[in-house]
């Protein structure tokens, strides 16, 4: 008879708990007692109401396991229609809360919100049909809902609810945005919003959570689910900023906006991103270079995709670009433009035409037509000859005729020197062939006797 004996391991000491463990009161309690019901809040007396609130905050304090259908059907009702009806007593005004009830609550809010995210899946595309949806919502929704209703309540102070809503919950509610459900991140954005309206102490802090949000991923994962509504948080709040713009803002558009045109998953960003920059030229003129150099610098070079969406970012920002901050930028930026006109993808090449529809930019355009047109008068010109396609050939003649009737000299002159050097690349290769052929033939007479063969 053999026997398994088990060698005896030294028991590894149990870790410290750390700021970022949750306390143990802190974690959902799995429903494991039998729930009776409680009598509704109007049905009892105006004195007794704070302690049967106290009663079904703590009632809704349990955990339904939502992955079995069949399980705890009428425990599951009976938390719902208690949610339901918190958030009627909260929303009605009746009885205002006191400092314990509202601790309570948000109690019992962290209880049922916050949780681990179940692993990401694969990324999905912007439009993809059916997107995860959190088993847990039937009752997470109303938790949101309660938790909106109390923070939007003109009976909350905030002076009060401050010491419940602090810094340690503020972040958590922003851990959030990366669950998969898009209606959670719905309700996480208003919901992250009024706190930034209603407690002004919070804002700077929720300002920087924004920035390592983006700075992770924008250095380290990449990934991430709830980019779009926090940008889309950020375009209100960069709405509101005072003039003259702190310095700390135009850190946070140099380190944090401009840099998340990196990551290849900007569609699923984008339209909010852009909204966030052009806000801030809307708001400082002279911060234009600084974005269209930036947009430079993360310039797509293989995604075609890519570059149609910084092109259409690009037009907007030119619109509300004035004449000095074009001039300091105009080189680098037609030198790319010209490389667009260009591109065998016809959306790239259309949309970079397409500049040439905004007045204002015609106007930049021709008060500095002496340095623009050198630069892309080839782009043109090969549009004209050899792109593929038929709508870049009459877009392109539409910009060659503007330039030629804004400045004939110098279109001539640009034409000119563009035969010119078509003339002397013609010449070079031609001297390029004339000298392999002599190459060829001096091969050719000397013989196979003077070849050496290595063995």
């Amino acid at each position: 008879m053999l026997k398994i004996i088990k060698r005896g391991h030294r028991k590894s000491p149990k870790p410290e708990p750390t700021d970022l463990e949750f306390e143990p009161e802190s974690q959902p309690i799995t429903l494991s007692l039998s729930m009776e019901p409680l009598p509704l809040l109007r049905d009892v007396a105006v004195l007794d109401r704070p302690a049967l609130f106290l009663k079904k905050l703590q009632l809704c304090s349990f955990y339904c396991d939502f992955s079995n259908s069949l399980k705890w059907v009428l425990e599951k009702e009976l938390k719902r229609q208690t949610l339901m009806e918190l958030v009627d007593f909260i929303d009605s005004g009746s009885c205002k809360l006191t400092g314990p009830m509202q601790e309570e609550l948000i109690r019992m809010v962290s209880l049922n919100i916050f949780r681990c995210l179940p692993p990401a899946s694969d990324l999905l595309e912007p439009d993809e049909d059916e997107p995860y949806q959190e088993p847990s919502w039937p009752h997470l929704q109303i938790v949101y809902e309660l938790l909106l209703r109390y923070i939007a309540s003109p009976e909350t102070d905030a002076k009060v609810a401050k010491r419940y809503i602090d810094h340690i919950f503020v972040l958590r509610l922003m851990e959030l945005f990366d669950s998969e459900d898009p209606r959670e991140r719905e309700y996480l954005k208003t919901l992250l919003h009024r706190i930034y309206g209603k407690f002004m102490v919070h804002r700077p802090f929720i300002r920087k959570a924004m920035n390592n949000v983006f700075y992770r991923f924008i250095f380290e994962t990449q990934r991430h689910c709830g980019i779009g509504e926090l940008l889309e948080i950020l375009g209100s709040i960069i709405n509101g900023f005072a003039l003259p713009m702190k310095e700390e803002h135009k850190l946070f558009l140099v380190r944090a906006l401009i840099p998340l045109h990196k990551p290849k998953s900007i569609s699923a960003y984008h339209h909010q991103l852009a909204y966030c920059i052009i806000q801030f030229v809307d708001k400082d003129y002279k911060l234009a270079e600084l974005v269209v150099k930036g947009l430079l610098k993360y310039w797509p070079v293989t995604n075609c995709q890519k570059e149609v969406l910084f092109l259409a970012e690009l037009e907007e920002v030119l619109e509300a670009t004035q004449a000095a901050e074009f001039h300091r930028c105009m080189l680098p930026l037609f030198r790319q433009i010209g490389r667009c006109l260009n591109s065998p993808h016809f959306q790239v090449a259309e949309r970079a035409l397409y500049l040439w529809n905004s007045e204002h930019i015609v106007s930049l355009i021709a008060q500095n037509r002496n340095m623009i047109l050198p630069l892309i008068f080839e782009a043109l010109e090969k549009n004209t000859q050899g792109h593929w396609n038929q709508a870049i050939h009459g877009l392109t003649a539409n910009v060659r005729r503007m330039f030629q009737e804004m400045d004939p000299e110098l279109f001539e002159e640009c034409q000119e020197q563009y035969l010119e050097k078509e003339t002397r690349a013609r010449e070079m290769e031609e001297q390029r062939e004339l000298t392999w052929k002599r190459i060829e033939a001096v091969a050719a007479t000397a013989g196979g006797e003077d070849m050496v063969l290595v063995s």
